[in-house]
């Protein structure tokens, strides 16, 4: 009978690749919780993709996981089908890299990979703060540089790359990410001012519903999002650090490569 209780508990494993940390945990795709504590692993020093395949095997057997529960990894670059374009923040030889092919090598599972910050906006449109949205929601990540990833009717359209749009002349993340607001001491209101132009420009181009703020700056929005002049709502996202995770098992649930 073990088959109907888990068709009421599915459970995908998520895995977020940062470049300090490799972190992971079951989730329950009912609810979006995780269905066991989360586990980090410091990312190797050279974060090779062999070693951090080795990484991604010790997550998954740490965990007592049913040979059919897939994996699901979030990677800090943009994929294509899986296949890694281009890497900053990992080892160069990443390049070209398949990485579901590597990854169901190295932990004999069916494994999904996709962007961060496409698998934190998959995260909150499904749990999170755009949970039952449909239309066109954005979602951005405000940090070191501006992440995005754009849904429509509850479908991905990835490796958006919206936080490099050029603006004033300006890559807009030069200006508008929270470390610029760090970079040039700004108060919240003059960084609010270059969120503004950010913004307006991004609606302007794609006239999303509504738009969700994430990274770690989020969980100061009321010192800046309510000094925003918006077509949409603009909201804090709330699976906060979860969010790449839960993100990432959710796609590996439907078994898409993006």
């Amino acid at each position: 009978m073990g088959p109907m209780v888990e068709a009421a508990q599915p459970v995908a494993f998520g895995i977020d690749i940062g470049g300090s940390g490799i972190k992971g945990a079951p989730v329950d795709l009912a609810t979006g919780e995780f269905a066991d504590e989360r586990r980090r692993i410091p990312t190797p020093e050279r974060s090779t993709p062999e070693a951090v395949a080795g990484v991604l095997a010790e997550l998954v057997d740490s965990f007592d996981l049913p040979p059919h529960v897939p994996v699901g990894v979030a990677f800090p670059a943009p994929m294509d089908h899986g296949v890694v374009r281009f890497i900053a923040n990992l080892h160069k030889s990443w390049k070209g890299v398949d990485l579901p092919a590597l990854a169901s090598e190295a932990t004999g599972r069916q494994v999904t990979a996709v962007n961060d910050a496409d698998a934190a906006g998959v995260g909150e449109q499904r749990y999170g703060a755009a949970q039952g949205r449909d239309g066109v929601v954005l979602m951005v990540t405000l940090g070191t540089g501006i992440g995005s990833a754009l849904l429509v009717d509850g479908v991905l359209v990835p490796n958006t790359e919206l936080g490099h749009l050029e603006i004033d002349g300006h890559d807009a993340e030069s200006r508008a990410a929270e470390s610029a607001r760090e970079r040039h001491d700004l108060s919240w209101e003059k960084w609010a001012e270059r969120l503004q132009r950010y913004f307006e420009t991004v609606e302007m181009l794609l006239s999303p519903e509504l738009i969700v703020v994430g990274g770690g700056v989020s969980k100061h929005h009321e010192k800046f999002l309510p000094l925003l002049d918006l077509h949409a709502p603009i909201i804090p996202a709330t699976l906060r650090n979860r969010a790449g995770i839960v993100g990432a098992a959710a796609l590996a649930a439907s078994g898409r490569d993006h």
